[in-house]
């Protein structure tokens, strides 16, 4: 287990650090700061898929699947992976929103922003109920136990650092 805390701990702070770096508190307004953005975007896809590397080796080095199981898992696994990047997709987009306009929202903003952030989770929380049954037909139960305990593991550490980079709305008077 000390092998997941060392990747995250690596590639976890990297990638906030590039999420940070398309904050500001003005949307850009010239084609250089356009740049810039465009320029962040690529890091930070470059970083989402070093992490998605990074997760699938975590979970390789601590599942100990047979020759035969890898065979039939790691299929499952790529295609629940490429739905979950949709929906990390609309959480990251959501993110860097909220970075650009940082207590420059109305209420109505907010609140619809909270109501995309909650369907983000709700969708990811579907999408595990949905390759549920997928990865018990090709693992063993205590394996799957063990895999969805990883995946949820490694989320909630990105999700926490992630969360402890992004400001708080201030909530004015």
């Amino acid at each position: 287990m000390i092998k997941i805390w060392l990747a995250l701990c690596f590639a976890v702070p990297l990638f906030s650090a590039a999420v940070l770096m398309g904050q500001q508190t003005q949307p850009p307004s010239s084609a250089a700061a356009d740049e810039k953005r465009a320029i962040s975007n690529e890091e930070i896809d470059l970083l989402r898929r070093d992490i998605r590397s990074q997760r699938k080796q975590i979970i390789a080095q601590n599942l100990n699947l047979t020759d035969a199981e890898a065979q039939r898992f790691w299929p499952v696994y790529d295609r629940y992976t490429a739905d979950l990047i949709k929906i990390n997709d609309l959480k990251y987009k959501l993110i860097q929103d909220y970075l650009q306009s940082t207590n420059q929202m109305t209420d109505a903003q907010v609140n619809t922003w909270i109501e995309q952030w909650l369907r983000a989770d709700e969708d990811t929380v579907s999408l595990r109920k949905k390759y549920l049954p997928e990865f018990q037909n090709v693992l063993p139960a205590k394996k799957v136990g063990l895999y969805l305990q990883l995946d949820r593991r490694t989320q909630l550490m990105i999700d926490l650092q992630l969360a402890s980079q992004i400001p708080l709305i201030e909530p004015g008077h």
